[in-house]
């Protein structure tokens, strides 16, 4: 502690003499912590050891500077800077999608597997009939694959021809897998009443671990499959409507979900991700977005186009405005026929056997505080899900969006950001190897 408290002096020495008489900064800035029980701050104390910080995504860089290390980036702004994450397609496309890597490779050559703006050549590949029959049959196969292992692994029965939807990542409030759930059980809502125009079979595939503690995230896990339960056993939903939880999400599991991927769900309240790479993996793979202006969707939302991604939600700034005016689920809940009757449904026992207190803490967190906005972006959630339906009955449309998604991808590769943590962080460069 000695040695931190030698730091801590000479730090704010420093800061004294640039910044004389902002005595409330140098509170903010201290790397122990003075306003009761004294304590480390470790950002503050890893911001002053650090010859450089890097957010790993642009909004997540933006958020660091403007708002959590705002101090740090007034007194140091030359510290900070943003490499956004990337994802290798050699393990993530070539690997784990050896179909798909074949027929790119087939149509413009395979220099894309070391330099993925190379995919950019697919985009005149978009109204070749021929190309894009070939793209769906592909994807055809790599969801007819992943339907057996689901088979094996669940027992559950999973149409390929259906589309593929699906929400794989670690289980947390904040990434809303159970907005996910809400519009599952309005779609089943819609089944039930006879409300299924342009409604495509669906089947929507969970997948994702908790922390141990994680009591919430653990009861929407029982959720998922309490909903799976009474869905896959209703006859009325059977041509409609599937869902899966499945187990032991890991990365060679994941070779075999992001290639049968029709949907990527990236549904995170806005403000709260700090990139994702998962959202790349799925698209690299020829999956659609749907997701929130969170993390690295900022980003690919603007390289694959905006016609070709599938917007919803609040901003960052939206949900901290709502917030400061006193946001108040309930009276979201009771303006939402959809949202009510999806809570409801939850709260009567119709997915817990009639236990009506088994996901009592979840609908009441929902209704009385709702820290991740779900009530607010449940509607434009589910208005973005019906754009989605209409546009997978259009399958030609929907091929050469996926195709478009592939070929944008160039910036996401891994290659790119460790060059550039070579370039502005490490400041070293390549070993030619002869």
């Amino acid at each position: 502690m000695e040695i931190i408290y030698e730091i801590n002096r000479r730090f704010l020495d420093g800061v004294r003499r640039d910044y004389p008489g902002d005595e409330d900064m140098i509170r903010r800035l201290s790397i122990i912590d003075e306003g009761g029980e004294r304590y480390v701050r470790m950002a503050n104390l890893a911001c002053v050891g650090s010859h450089k910080i890097n957010g790993v995504a642009r909004m997540h860089t933006d958020l660091l500077r403007e708002l959590v290390l705002n101090d740090f980036n007034r007194i140091t702004p030359g510290k900070f800077t943003n490499v956004t994450n990337g994802a290798t397609p050699r393990r993530f496309v070539v690997l784990s999608n050896p179909k798909l890597a074949a027929l790119i490779s087939d149509q413009i050559g395979n220099r894309w597997i070391k330099d993925l703006s190379q995919l950019k050549k697919l985009e005149t590949c978009t109204k070749n009939s021929s190309f894009l029959d070939r793209w769906q049959a592909v994807k055809r196969q790599n969801k007819a694959l992943l339907s057996e292992i689901i088979r094996n692994r669940t027992g559950i029965v999973t149409n390929p021809d259906s589309l593929f939807d699906i929400h794989v990542k670690r289980i947390h409030e904040y990434k809303r897998q159970h907005l996910n759930v809400l519009h599952v059980i309005t779609l089943y809502n819609r089944i039930l009443n006879g409300l299924t125009q342009d409604m495509p079979p669906r089947t929507v595939i969970f997948s994702g671990k908790a922390a141990p503690g994680y009591v919430m995230a653990k009861l929407i896990i029982k959720l998922i499959h309490s909903i799976a339960e009474v869905i896959n056993s209703d006859p009325r939903a059977a041509d409609l409507l599937r869902v899966v939880f499945l187990p032991n999400y890991n990365v060679k599991n994941a070779h075999r979900v992001y290639p049968a991927a029709d949907l990527s769900e990236q549904i995170s309240t806005a403000g709260k991700e700090a990139s994702g790479t998962g959202n790349m993996k799925f698209s690299m793979n020829g999956a659609l977005t749907i997701g929130t202006l969170d993390g690295a969707n900022v980003e690919i939302r603007e390289e694959v186009g905006s016609e070709n991604f599938f917007l919803f939600g609040l901003t960052a700034e939206e949900v901290v405005q709502k917030k400061q005016e006193g946001y108040r689920p309930q009276d979201v809940i009771s303006t939402n026929d959809g949202l009510r009757e999806a809570i409801e449904l939850i709260d009567n026992g119709l997915f817990s056997r009639g236990d009506r207190d088994m996901f009592r803490p979840l609908t009441r967190t929902l209704r009385e505080h709702d820290e991740y906005m779900l009530c607010i972006d449940y509607s434009s959630y589910i208005g973005c899900q019906e754009q989605v339906g209409r546009t997978y009955l259009k399958q030609k449309d929907w091929l050469r969006m996926s195709v478009l998604n592939v070929a944008r991808m160039g910036k996401f590769s891994s290659d790119r950001a460790v060059s550039e943590y070579c370039d502005h962080i490490w400041r070293i460069g390549p070993v030619v190897i002869d």
